[in-house]
């Protein structure tokens, strides 16, 4: 037979082992800075300086309890516009144009499209000739453009060499930590 007391003390200590406050698997990672300097040298460490494009990740952490996804921060330079449009399969990216401009175009529907394998900066995904039916945006110093995995996307013009931030969020693990 229970007592009202004893029931009362069973009850409290359930619910605090059901509720209590459980230590996370590692503790959260401490802020992580990046400099110009970085960025500059990240650029510079480009194997082909005079390639159309440079697509440098400077930083990639875990972020999330208990590390549930990554995020990293690339530095991109491009002297001509895309010959191929993309879409990433697991990557989110969110563009800071640093300076230049163009037109760039974004969702619709990919031409000959052509499946490709992981790569490190972007992961697994596709590749097409061109965007049909996407929307043209000018985009200039200082814009942020956000595009979700699943939407294609291309620079079909710039007025000339163009640098940005690419900011990448992966739940998927594909991006290497650095």
């Amino acid at each position: 037979m229970f007592r009202p007391i004893s029931l009362a003390l069973i009850l409290s200590g359930s619910l605090c082992a059901q509720f209590s406050i459980v230590p996370k698997s590692k503790p959260p990672a401490p802020a992580t800075y990046v400099t110009p300097a970085d960025l500059e040298a990240e650029l510079k460490s480009a194997p082909d300086q005079n390639a159309h494009l440079i697509d440098r990740p400077v930083r990639v952490i875990e972020a999330g309890e208990g590390g549930s996804h990554q995020v990293g921060v690339a530095v991109v330079k491009r002297t001509a516009a895309d010959q191929d449009a993309l879409i990433h399969d697991r990557i989110d990216e969110i563009y800071y144009i640093l300076e230049g401009g163009g037109t760039l175009v974004t969702g619709g529907k990919l031409v000959d499209e052509k499946h490709t394998d992981a790569s490190p900066t972007i992961g697994p995904g596709w590749r097409g000739s061109s965007i049909q039916g996407g929307q043209e945006r000018r985009v200039n110093k200082g814009d942020i453009v956000f595009i979700t995995a699943g939407t294609p996307h291309m620079f079909t013009k710039l007025d000339g060499p163009i640098r940005y931030l690419v900011y990448r969020v992966d739940f998927a693990d594909v991006l290497a930590l650095k």
